[in-house]
């Protein structure tokens, strides 16, 4: 899941990009409104946290900018701002949550995940909290896989790269996925990616899960099984 984060305050845009980090989200963070622009028309993100109060140009007219541009990703306000008329602006303006400073890292995960949900960021299983095809489910609070066997279900642990690119297939079952797609999912702007670096979580991936459950579709792409009815 790829996320932009748009936040002035050096402090808090470090934490939330190294706590969103963690949980295996490839963060791209700006700190400048005009910087961040024509970030979410070049990149699809998952995902936009956007404060309020920012140099360059306001929150409020990046997101009223973005709306009239199609940019059809959830927005989460993060502000300090808490009053009544600052949250029915925002939501009036097309944002899809509204979360007040100080917050914890655990809170903003959930509503990362509610938000996703609700923009059809690919919830196949029956569980808020799941991403399944039947085959194999994703935990998207663990991070853990559960691979379906004739014995039952075996779980995997993931690193937090394998988990990106398994949750990345399992929002778009069926749907096969480029090289260059998976990277786009997976990492942030600023990282550095060796040529053969999904290649390579594939292979390992694969080998947790299976290579039934992860298919290669030999010069395009990579896919998971759709859902059968």
């Amino acid at each position: 899941m790829r996320v932009l984060l748009v936040e002035d305050d050096h402090m808090i845009g470090q934490a939330v990009q190294e706590g969103l980090t963690q949980q295996s989200l490839a963060v791209d963070w700006f700190t400048d409104g005009k910087e961040a622009l024509y970030a979410p028309q070049s990149v699809s993100y998952d995902c936009i946290l956007l404060d309020l109060g920012l140099p360059g140009l306001d929150g409020l007219s990046l997101l009223t900018t973005w709306r009239r541009a199609k940019v059809k990703s959830p927005v989460i306000i993060l502000t300090a701002r808490d009053g009544l008329s600052d949250r029915v602006g925002g939501l009036d303006r097309g944002a899809d949550d509204y979360l007040v400073k100080p917050f914890a890292l655990a809170e903003l995960m959930a509503r990362i995940r509610a938000v996703t949900r609700r923009s059809g960021g690919g919830e196949v299983g029956s569980a808020a909290n799941e991403l399944s095809n039947g085959e194999v489910t994703l935990d998207l609070v663990t991070h853990e896989a559960q691979v379906a066997q004739a014995d039952g279900l075996r779980r995997v642990e993931l690193t937090a790269r394998e988990f990106a690119l398994l949750q990345a297939l399992l929002q778009r079952p069926g749907a096969v996925l480029s090289r260059e797609a998976l990277e786009e999912r997976i990492y942030s702007y600023d990282d550095d990616i060796e040529s053969n670096a999904v290649e390579y979580i594939i292979h390992t991936l694969r080998k947790k899960v299976g290579s039934s459950v992860v298919k290669n579709v030999r010069g395009v792409g990579w896919k998971v099984a759709k859902k059968e009815a």
